[in-house]
């Protein structure tokens, strides 16, 4: 899509009055948001479907002054747009109703002709969380699929960090722009995730990571899968939400069963006690439903590392937390003679070659 046309995408996707779906609908009947724009305001009445205060936002001329920022900023940071006609829009997505009409990215997704799940649930995720979650991505793996998730705190960022460790492609559906992170201690991850796949949002370099923006991100999460998995919830949660619009575009739903005295697995005995998602035990079950070809696979995108290499740095730490156990930064830093920043990413590549792990407070421990 050349500038001039994109310019009037923009501005569409800027009218507050006019959602994915009229948009949509409009672009359909007129040929194209440039058109919508210079319709006249009778005939797009006649059309159907658009209000007459959404008419008023059309005549503003606010939003291509919006749009032609924005699109300083897309062009700057090298953003991709993908508009929902386009090859490079994903297929799955495409399918829903009120999928956005422009969706941005960041990094070198592939998700053509792959298998994509979504993993979400609590951001407060227990140990048992965890350990389920990266014993199924690990069994996952010789299956190639693509992981998304929200890249926030708890399940989703667990996932992520998951996939990368073992060569998968991960993308992250965020709720703001692409000039942000959220949360800002995930801003060390950013460069593997996109290394292993990138990130998709709907939103513009304006917009702020609010409440609604992350139930509104949900659908993309949603949309882009063939199925999402919820690892763990508490009765209410945005992770819930998110199975609820999956199910509401016929795709599959898994969640994983807990304790019923446990406060975050309420939310997942909920889903499988309605009947609105499948019990996930293990990988087979998730492989069962989906019907995947375990026999068939495609080849993986990177080669699984089967030994993990480090060098004397590494080496060095690693077996200073493995003969002394979990141990605050600063303590580890003394003690194996290295200043703290340089520690600080060095700990970042372990935590991401799976032999460390961070914990909360500042502390650290071999794996």
């Amino acid at each position: 899509m050349n500038d001039d046309s994109l310019i009037y995408v923009l501005a569409l996707q800027h009218c507050a009055g006019i959602g994915d779906i009229t948009a949509k609908r409009l672009i359909q009947q007129c040929g194209s948001a440039e058109a919508v724009f210079k319709d006249r305001p009778g005939h797009l009445l006649k059309l159907g479907g658009i209000r007459k205060n959404a008419l008023d936002e059309l005549k503003d001329l606010k939003h291509m002054a919006a749009a032609e920022k924005e699109l300083q900023f897309i062009k700057k940071e090298h953003i991709d747009c993908h508009y929902y006609s386009d090859a490079t829009y994903p297929q799955k997505l495409k399918h829903c109703m009120d999928a956005p009409i422009l969706l941005f990215s960041s990094g070198a997704i592939k998700i053509k002709q792959q298998r994509v799940i979504s993993i979400v649930g609590t951001r407060q995720m227990t140990m048992y969380g965890k350990v389920f979650c990266e014993k199924l991505i690990e069994d996952l793996a010789v299956l190639n699929p693509t992981i998304v998730s929200g890249f926030a705190y708890g399940v989703d960022i667990c996932a992520q960090k998951a996939a990368i460790r073992h060569g998968l492609q991960t993308i992250g559906c965020l709720a703001h722009g692409l000039n942000q992170v959220y949360p800002k201690t995930h801003k060390r991850y950013v460069p593997q995730v996109e290394q292993n796949g990138g990130f998709y949002t709907d939103f513009w370099s304006t917009s702020k990571p609010e409440r609604n923006n992350f139930l509104k991100r949900n659908r993309v999460i949603a949309g882009v899968s063939e199925a999402t998995i919820v690892i763990e919830s508490a009765e209410r949660g945005g992770s819930l939400v998110t199975a609820d619009i999956a199910q509401s575009y016929n795709r599959e739903v898994f969640a994983v069963p807990g304790r019923t005295t446990d406060k975050y697995s309420v939310g997942c005995n909920n889903l499988i006690k309605q009947q609105k998602a499948h019990v996930l035990t293990s990988a087979a079950d998730l492989i069962y439903i989906l019907n995947w070809d375990i026999e068939q696979r495609p080849e993986p995108v990177v080669q699984k590392q089967l030994f993990v290499e480090l060098d004397d740095t590494e080496k060095h730490i690693y077996k200073y937390l493995e003969e002394n156990g979990k141990q605050l930064l600063d303590v580890i830093a003394l003690n194996c003679d290295l200043p703290v920043h340089v520690l600080s990413s060095t700990l970042l590549g372990m935590e991401m070659k799976g032999v460390v792990r961070p914990l909360p407070g500042k502390l650290f421990e071999a794996v």
